[in-house]
């Protein structure tokens, strides 16, 4: 986690360096190695036996717990950004009609591809064609050299510190909404599954896309079945950002992929949201990853606990 960040940073200053020269081929590199990532993900996906053999049984309720805390997120999300826009929502509405069509069909486009690549990791991680467990050491890699080229990027670029002195000091509120959004969400969610109780769908929901540690506390305390559950929810909540986030700015607002992203938003998922919610939004990410990351052991092992 502070590896990639770092590189980032590093990134950062060495953009800023080279500020006087235009790097115009960046952004198509950025997106060719989130295209990579996603491939990867998907063989990782493909072979891990757990989320494979879980699809059928316990993937439905997983499912369901992770749209419920990412809708209950992104509405907690759009709620703040139209708190702190009022004065912006009439241009911003009629500048949205005139640009709604293209614009939902360009994002449709991204998530599509980028649904494709995920695909074709999957698939070749289960007829074997490429092994899953080199391709996590490579994704890792790749994320490191993503890192570097965002943070190269931003630094790149001379309106960032612009973006960065003109954001509301009132976003650092958002990781709030985004738990108590994802919370209120996977409650709502319980009450279809009647064989679970509300702690248990909490404990769930308190992952934020945390799918390694949630998982292990959960299994800890609840037992592997409700643990593998946690595991197939945190993880699909990573996916759907990656995924649908085009979408979800297009429908929920910019800070929508921030608060989907849950606690990955200061690494894996950062550079799909700086590409979609634009770099201004890069400290907002990294500073909310990292409150909502801190949250996790301690709300899990509380929902465990009750």
């Amino acid at each position: 986690m502070f590896t990639v960040i770092g590189l980032m940073l590093t990134g950062m200053v060495a953009g800023f360096l080279l500020r006087r020269h235009r790097l115009k081929g960046i952004q198509r590199f950025i997106t060719i190695l989130i295209w990579l990532l996603l491939f990867l993900l998907g063989v990782e996906v493909g072979g891990n036996k757990d989320i494979i053999q879980g699809l059928h049984t316990i993937g439905l309720e997983a499912i369901l717990l992770t749209i419920g805390g990412t809708l209950g997120s992104v509405t907690a999300a759009k709620l703040l950004w139209h708190m702190l826009n009022r004065h912006k929502k009439a241009q911003e509405q009629t500048s949205s009609d005139a640009t709604k069509g293209s614009g939902n069909l360009q994002a449709l486009k991204g998530s599509l591809v980028i649904v494709i690549f995920f695909v074709l990791g999957i698939i070749s991680s289960l007829f074997h064609i490429l092994p899953a467990q080199p391709g996590s050491h490579i994704s890792f890699y790749a994320l490191c050299a993503l890192m570097t080229s965002v943070g190269i990027s931003v630094g790149n670029d001379p309106q960032t510190l612009k973006n960065f002195r003109t954001l509301n000091p009132r976003l650092i509120f958002l990781p709030v909404m985004t738990i108590v959004g994802t919370l209120a969400g996977t409650a709502v969610i319980s009450l279809l599954l009647t064989h679970r109780s509300l702690t248990d769908c909490l404990a769930i929901g308190s992952g934020f896309g945390y799918y390694s540690l949630s998982s292990i506390f959960i299994t800890e305390y609840r037992g592997a079945e409700l643990g593998t559950i946690a595991l197939l929810a945190n993880i699909s909540r990573e996916i759907i950002t990656l995924l649908a986030a085009p979408l979800l700015v297009r429908w929920f607002g910019r800070l929508a992929p921030i608060s989907a992203g849950g606690a990955t938003t200061m690494d894996t998922t950062l550079p799909i949201i700086t590409r979609t919610s634009g770099q201004e939004f890069v400290v907002v990410s990294i500073f909310h990853g990292f409150t909502v990351d801190f949250s996790v052991p301690f709300l899990v092992t509380l929902f465990c606990s009750l």
